[in-house]
Formats: structure tokens, C-alpha cells, sequence
């Protein structure tokens, strides 16, 4: 009795792991997939102020603050 034959249930276990295999191995390639594309994503710049600007409504303000 050298030789054995596998029964259905080594065949489908053996089965079930080599899909879990490629499942994972698939979900890896797609999340480094996504990591490359989030970071080729430009980044929006936010308008650059030239620092304070004293306008009318800062004046009225400072008017009104004074004791």
C-alpha cells in the first residue's frame, strides 16, 4: 500500500488554499496599485497670502476695541 489515493476532502482543502494563496497575492498587487495612484495624485496648492492686509472692516474693528 504504497500509493494512496486522496480522498475529496485533501483535493478540495489543497484547492481552497492555493485560491486563498492567489486571493492574497491579488489583494496585494491592488493595494500597491492604489498607493502608487494616491501618490501620482496632484496635491491642490492653497492660495498663498502676502501676510496681513489691514482692510475696512479691520479698521472698524480696531476703532471699535479701543478703550
Amino acid at each position: 500500500m504504497s500509493t494512496r489515493k486522496q480522498s475529496a476532502d485533501e483535493v478540495d482543502r489543497r484547492r481552497v488554499l492555493k485560491g486563498a494563496g492567489l486571493a492574497v497575492g491579488a489583494a496585494a498587487v491592488t493595494a500597491a496599485s492604489a498607493a502608487k495612484d494616491a501618490v501620482a495624485a496632484p496635491v491642490e496648492d492653497k492660495p498663498q497670502h502676502n501676510g496681513y492686509r489691514e482692510s475696512e472692516h479691520v479698521r472698524t474693528y480696531y476703532k471699535l476695541a479701543r478703550f
